[in-house]
Formats: structure tokens, sequence, C-alpha cells
């Protein structure tokens, strides 16, 4: 949850793709797990990819613990009628390294609806520069 590598690989990729600081320039892994106030995700890279991370503002909105959220395929944040335009922004992600703007619905655990909005997704880049995954920072949501 607080891995200071994994924390470099979010801000570092962010600032780099997005051009922006991810949260507040001074920003930790504690901060941004604990505190942010926005919703902040990651998923590996394999095929069907799998949430690696969720802080706890994500957490909230989706309604699931860490042991839940981590390991689970990152389609099923979205319904399936919903799933297409996730595609879409995944591949858009894969081809410019990021995307700003996004509006999509999304599911909690109970099956309550809401819409994530103001998304960023950005790709993760190792240092040898190989995707190892993607994340993704909503800062509003509201249920739909």
């Amino acid at each position: 949850m607080n891995d200071p590598g994994f924390h470099a690989l979010l801000t570092s990729c962010h600032l780099r793709l997005v051009g922006t600081p991810l949260g507040r320039p001074e920003a930790t892994g504690e901060w941004l797990y604990e505190d942010a106030p926005f919703g902040l995700l990651a998923h590996d890279a394999s095929p069907d990819p799998l949430f690696t991370y969720a802080n706890r503002t994500a957490q909230r909105c989706f309604e699931y613990g860490w042991e839940e959220f981590v390991g689970m395929p990152s389609r099923l944040s979205a319904l399936p009628g919903s799933r297409e335009s996730r595609q879409e922004l995944l591949d858009a992600v894969a081809g410019d390294g990021y995307a700003t703007g996004y509006r999509g619905l999304r599911v909690a655990k109970s099956g309550r609806r809401f819409w994530v909005e103001d998304l960023t997704m950005w790709n993760l880049l190792g240092a040898d520069g190989a995707l190892v995954g993607q994340a993704a920072a909503f800062h509003r949501w509201r249920d739909a």
C-alpha cells in the first residue's frame, strides 16, 4: 500500500506524461493512499488487467477493501454495457500515453452505479520504458 517504488512510478509517470504533479507536488505515498481527495487506481499490463492499487478514496467509492480490490480484473469496475467506452479510453491511453477529461459509469460492490468524472489515465512505464500498467485518478464522482 505504501510502496515507495510504486509511489515513485505513479508520480514520475504522471509528471512526465501528463505534465503536472499528481496531487500536490510534495505528495507522499502515504498521503496519496490515505488522504488524497481523489480516487487513484492502477492495474497491470496483462491482457485482462488486474488492479494493483486503489487508494482509500477509490476503495470507499467502489466499496471494496484492499484485499478485494487488488487482483480483481479492472473491467469489473464498469457495467457490461459501459465497458466499450472504458476500452476506448484504455486504447487511447495505450496510443497517446495519457488521456484527460474522461467521464464513465462505474459500479460499486453493492451494485450502486456512479459516474467518475474528470478522470485522467496514464501509462505506467518501467525504467526500461516498458509498459507495466496504467493508472487513473478521478477527481469527481456522483451517484447515477
